[in-house]
């Protein structure tokens, strides 16, 4: 049996190469909006192509974008939608 460990947003951002001011540019976002984002403070109301954007940026699935917004709600200590 494996043990699944889920990266937080930050963490996937990371890994593929990125710095929040990077991202923040490419979503017309601010930067403190990502940081809030990567705290747990806000979580993301992305569009449908939003979503897509980031999940290329990012280089990964639909499943592990949800599943690291999951897993930063679950390291802030707030509820994820």
């Amino acid at each position: 049996m494996s043990l699944l460990i889920f990266m937080d947003l930050k963490e996937l951002r990371e890994k593929a190469g990125l710095s929040a001011e990077r991202v923040a540019v490419e979503l017309s976002k601010s930067v403190s909006t990502i940081r809030f984002w990567e705290a747990g403070t806000y979580i993301p109301n992305l569009s449908p192509s939003e979503t897509l954007q980031l999940i290329r940026l990012y280089q990964c699935t639909l499943e592990e974008l949800a599943e690291s917004f999951i897993e930063t709600q679950r390291k802030s200590g707030k509820r994820s939608e």
